[in-house]
């Protein structure tokens, strides 16, 4: 194989077919970012234009202006978003996938679960496959996987994990795309977390079915994040202040929840860490409810901390940085005896 020949294989391997997938996924089911799912949640976001404009409860004089018009769509932070989201795939190719896959061999798996719930117990008998077993199923893997997200999200707002998350949040406006503006670092932690959740569910799960399950789908895609993805779950990083009313809202997270926890203001901090369900949120302390009035909003972490999160290498490289800086004042702390702690996010 020649330079020029090597040369291509890699570009196309790291570069060319990671760009291409993240490309052609905005046409499948697999992810919220999809034309179905954009097209639903704008649907819903139209036909709330339409209430408010019949009713003079928006001043936007047409659609493209109630969904932030250009000053939001094509602001700079949104055309980074857009950006990101391709660069995105080549991260996660060059660096999730590689680190994933050293720690994978140490993650417990369902089926070593499963081995050892029979060699503790003894074998169950098989139940074989049924609707509601495939249903249920399906149910406990989502909410494995959305109380996963929760406590990751929560985790990420701690005092030593949010310069990475913080890259989430630098976003002065919201935009679908700006749900992918997430560190890779982040999403590393996240795969990993809800991979040995599943694992012990999974595991627990067919040991009591006596084999495995099959999740019941639809299109391809777990029933339930089909569902819920349909929900407008795309104007959640819009400016679309949509709720879903205080009772609903201590169950499902709302787009007006999700943006109240963008927000810059102090009584919102730390709130709504929930990505599906804000269930979790009412059970740990966290919620925050919204009602029909939007509240006024300013999304991003302040004008002075946002200039290094401009660009994709910022957006990469900042975190790092930050944290490095933060361990070296805190060594240097120490070494003086001094007793101050760092400023806490929570503070």
């Amino acid at each position: 194989m020649d330079a020029f020949s090597l040369v291509y294989h890699h570009l196309s391997a790291w570069v060319i077919a990671p760009i291409t997938q993240q490309f052609l996924s905005i046409f499948n089911l697999n992810g919220r970012f999809g034309i179905l799912f954009l097209c639903a949640s704008y649907g819903v976001a139209y036909s709330l234009f339409r209430y408010r404009k019949r009713r003079r409860l928006t001043e936007a004089c047409s659609f493209w202006q109630f969904i932030g018009g250009s000053r939001v769509n094509l602001h700079r932070s949104a055309l980074l978003d857009y950006r990101y989201y391709f660069v995105q795939a080549i991260l996660k190719v060059a660096l999730v996938l590689p680190i994933v896959h050293l720690v994978d061999p140490y993650i417990l798996r369902s089926g070593d679960y499963s081995a050892f719930f029979n060699n503790l117990w003894g074998a169950r008998p098989h139940l074989g496959e049924n609707l509601s077993l495939a249903l249920l199923y399906g149910l406990g893997v989502f909410l494995v996987k959305d109380f996963v997200h929760y406590w990751v999200h929560r985790a990420f707002h701690s005092r030593w994990l949010w310069a990475f998350h913080k890259v989430h949040h630098s976003a002065p406006v919201l935009v679908p795309a700006t749900a992918s503006r997430v560190h890779f670092v982040e999403k590393i932690v996240e795969k990993l977390g809800v991979t040995a959740c599943l694992g012990l569910f999974a595991g627990a799960f067919w040991y009591a079915c006596g084999g495995e399950v099959s999740r019941y789908t639809l299109f391809g895609v777990t029933y339930l994040v089909f569902i819920f993805n349909s929900l407008a779950a795309n104007l959640r990083h819009t400016h679309v202040w949509l709720s879903f009313g205080p009772a609903l809202e201590h169950v499902l997270n709302s787009p007006a929840q999700h943006q109240i926890h963008h927000s810059d203001a102090p009584r919102h901090f730390n709130r709504n860490f929930g990505v599906n369900l804000s269930l979790w949120d009412w059970m740990f302390g966290t919620l925050y409810v919204t009602s029909t009035r939007p509240e006024p909003l300013r999304f991003g972490i302040g004008v002075q901390d946002h200039h290094p999160y401009l660009t994709v290498y910022g957006l990469i490289v900042t975190p790092f940085v930050e944290t490095a800086r933060q361990c070296l004042h805190a060594l240097k702390a120490t070494d003086s005896g001094s007793s101050t702690p760092l400023r806490d996010i929570n503070d």
